[in-house]
């Protein structure tokens, strides 16, 4: 026994798929990959983060309390 259909009464729109991309969702990815590819190639730009000399006191006080 099969059941009736209903007829769509509003055809699908594709108002919201646009195909184009904007400038910018290409130039982002490049210019990142650029500028990674750039600190590989040449790694003496690239400077590590120094950590606050209190917290690294801090650090080495509770080490020294626990080892004792």
């Amino acid at each position: 026994m099969s059941a009736p259909t209903h007829p769509r009464l509003h055809p699908a729109t594709r108002a919201g798929a646009d195909s184009r991309l904007p400038w910018w969702a290409l130039a982002l990815p490049t210019l990142a990959f650029a500028a990674l590819l750039a600190l590989i190639l040449n790694p003496s730009d690239a400077h590590a983060a120094t950590g606050d000399p209190a917290i690294t006191h801090l650090v080495e006080r509770v080490q020294q309390l626990i080892s004792r």
